[in-house]
């Protein structure tokens, strides 16, 4: 039998905004993954290393402070220098499209704005899980 899906949820950075993540969170458990949930205020450090350390398939960032051009990218070096290249980083919130682009460019998966089905976000996950990890 294989095992779920495993993702880690993350606020990172002052965004003290936080039902977003929650809502995900409750979602991705409910599509069957198993979810870490970090709570606010972490840094990308805290985010990667928890993410090695619970051996994640996923790790989502909700960002809704205009932080995303600094965190994301951060989040992406220290999973190259950790070889974490088989984990997919995705997320969402407010995110200008051609932000959105210039980050996937970048390494980010796909980024989801407010009022994106969570069935949808889900789906990619698993989707792109299936797809990119070998167990």
């Amino acid at each position: 039998m294989k095992r779920p899906v495993r993702v880690l949820v993350a606020k990172v950075g002052l965004d003290g905004h936080d039902r977003g993540a929650k809502v995900i969170a409750t979602a991705l458990r409910d599509a069957g993954m198993e979810v870490i949930y970090t709570g606010l205020r972490q840094t990308p450090e805290m985010v990667v290393n928890a993410a090695l350390q619970e051996d994640v398939d996923a790790i989502g960032i909700s960002i809704l402070s205009g932080a995303h051009m600094t965190v994301f990218p951060k989040i992406v070096a220290l999973l190259k220098e950790k070889q974490m290249n088989d984990v997919l980083l995705t997320g969402g919130g407010i995110i200008p499209e051609d932000d959105m682009k210039v980050l996937h460019e970048m390494g980010v998966g796909k980024l989801f704005a407010p009022g994106a089905a969570t069935a949808d976000i889900a789906l990619y996950i698993e989707e792109w899980v299936a797809a990119n990890r070998n167990f």
